[in-house]
Parts: C-alpha cells; sequence; structure tokens
C-alpha cells in the first residue's frame, strides 16, 4: 500500500512545475518538502491510515487538474477589488514584493510586517 501511495505521489510532484516568481512560497515546494518528510524512508514508509492518504492523494490530483476550476468557471476576469487575475501574480511576484519590502514609507509596509507577526 505505501508502495503505490508513494509512487502517486511522486507522479503528481513530477507533473507538477515550480514557480519561480513565487520561490519559497511555491505550492509545489511545500508539496516536495511534505512528500519528503512524510516518506522518509521511500517506498518501505509505512503508513498508519492508508484511506486518509488516498484521501489527501486524489484532493492533490484535483487540485492539479484545476477541477474546481473547470468545474465552476469564473464569469469576469476581475476579482472584486476590480485588479484581474494577471495583475495580482503581478503583485505576487518575489521581485515586487520585495520592491514593496524595501520600502518603509509604502503604504504596504505596515500590513506585511503585521502578517509576519501573525
Amino acid at each position: 500500500m505505501a508502495v503505490t501511495s508513494y509512487r502517486q505521489f511522486l507522479k503528481l510532484s513530477e507533473e507538477r512545475t515550480v514557480d519561480e516568481t513565487k520561490r519559497g512560497r511555491d505550492m509545489e515546494t511545500f508539496f516536495r518538502l511534505c512528500v519528503a518528510q512524510t516518506f522518509q524512508e521511500g517506498e518501505s514508509t509505512q503508513i498508519l491510515d492508508p484511506e486518509n492518504c488516498d484521501q489527501m492523494n486524489e484532493s492533490l490530483a484535483r487540485i492539479h487538474a484545476n477541477y474546481n476550476k473547470n468545474k465552476y468557471p469564473c464569469l469576469r476576469d476581475t476579482s472584486f477589488t476590480g485588479v484581474t487575475v494577471e495583475e495580482c501574480k503581478m503583485i505576487l511576484d518575489c521581485i515586487v514584493l520585495e520592491r514593496v519590502e524595501s520600502k518603509p514609507g509604502s503604504l504596504v509596509f505596515p500590513l506585511l510586517n503585521f502578517i509576519r507577526v501573525k
């Protein structure tokens, strides 16, 4: 059982790519770390709850396949803030965040500090 679960997680990990614009904050990086910690002994790792493991694998496969995005398509290309998806991606880019953090007088600086404290 652990062998197939481990291989399924590896297959999902290989299919996903790391987003370089989100260095250290990418979901794939986090996913790979979790798989490495969970399966420290590789295929010989003993799984205590195989049903939960299979459920997590199915959930991750749905996320990877954009199941909900395809099932419930957005009718508009903007959010409640009026910002498009591309503009959101640009704002969340590491380079932009570094620039904002380097300017202590910006309005976003107190918010970033507040988030880090939490």
